[in-house]
């Protein structure tokens, strides 16, 4: 069916994946502009499941969806869930986008991914690199799943007129992140390994790689405030980048996040795992053309992220 069967619920916004550190976000920044959100639990809703999300477009009629459902993990989860990873997020993808088409959205955002970038494109990474050579090994079965979320999006967009756009954010950090020790990024896996050695009292604290790799890093508010932005600010097939515009190497994160946690001990750096990408910086000069600028250097996101942690460590995604 390429047709809506029914008007949608005038200003209505659906936040998929609002329980993630991205779709938390994006709730809090629709909130602070008197927006209500509709949202439902993967229990209440499995994403994966084609009937169940034509259901529930069918019976709400969002009149906007902001996708940010998806299966994420660092790089010890990309390797030893590959599979997990390609599947679940092209079912995820696949089914809200047809199914907000279908049911007449009125504009869609897709959250990607920097890794969708290729591991030695050119830096900064422009979006026009996109397809332009191989992928980073390690995140490859994630990358290739958001590529074809974007492709998705401009194919609907190119056959049904279907306003879908593709926002690309770079590293996320922020209240809401997991923190777990083996799935979790590397900000909050950091910021929990350097805490628990700080209460300990250890002399050492272990980072993986030999902390050369380049990061880029946006505290996660930013980034919403950016998705939003861009909602109202910019319709077009091509994707965006939201980032921060500014690199940190891995070893000058972990002195950060060591003065940030209080941890006094020697950093350690085990050059036998492996840095990912050697350097990942976006250029975010189509986005900065919007009129966005982010209003948290990343001194100032940590702390904040780390003041969180603390007071939701009964609740914060820890095991």
């Amino acid at each position: 069916m390429n047709t809506p069967e029914a008007a949608t619920t005038p200003g209505s916004v659906y936040v998929a994946g609002h329980r993630g550190l991205v779709g938390a976000a994006i709730v809090r920044a629709l909130a602070s502009q008197g927006r209500q959100c509709l949202t439902r639990t993967h229990a209440e809703l499995d994403l994966t499941d084609q009937a169940a999300v034509r259901r529930f477009f069918a019976a709400t009629r969002p009149e906007t969806v902001f996708l940010a459902a998806a299966k994420v993990g660092g790089i010890h989860a990309n390797e030893t869930y590959p599979a997990d990873f390609i599947r679940d997020n092209l079912l995820i993808q696949t089914n809200v986008i047809d199914a907000a088409k279908v049911h007449g959205v009125r504009k869609l955002v897709f959250l990607g991914s920097s890794c969708i970038y290729p591991k030695f494109a050119p830096q900064p990474l422009q979006e026009s690199a996109l397809l332009t050579g191989p992928l980073e090994a390690t995140n490859q079965w994630y990358a290739v799943a958001k590529i074809a979320g974007i492709k998705m999006c401009q194919a609907y967009r190119r056959q049904y007129g279907f306003s879908a756009i593709s926002l690309m954010p770079t590293n996320l950090y922020g209240p809401g992140d997991n923190f777990t020790p083996v799935n979790s990024h590397v900000i909050p896996g950091l910021m929990r390994r350097f805490h628990e050695a700080a209460r300990r009292g250890d002399d050492a604290v272990t980072v993986w790689g030999t902390g050369a790799a380049l990061r880029e890093f946006l505290h996660v508010d930013d980034m919403a405030r950016a998705c939003l932005l861009c909602l109202e600010a910019y319709d077009d097939e091509e994707i965006i980048n939201i980032g921060s515009g500014e690199e940190i190497t891995i070893a000058a994160l972990a002195t950060i996040m060591a003065e940030t946690t209080g941890f006094s001990g020697k950093i350690v750096f085990d050059a036998t795992r492996p840095d990912g990408t050697p350097r990942k910086a976006l250029d975010v000069s189509r986005l900065k053309a919007l009129g966005w600028e982010p209003t948290l250097s990343l001194a100032q996101g940590l702390s904040q992220t780390y003041q969180w942690f603390l007071t939701h460590s009964d609740s914060a995604r820890l095991d």
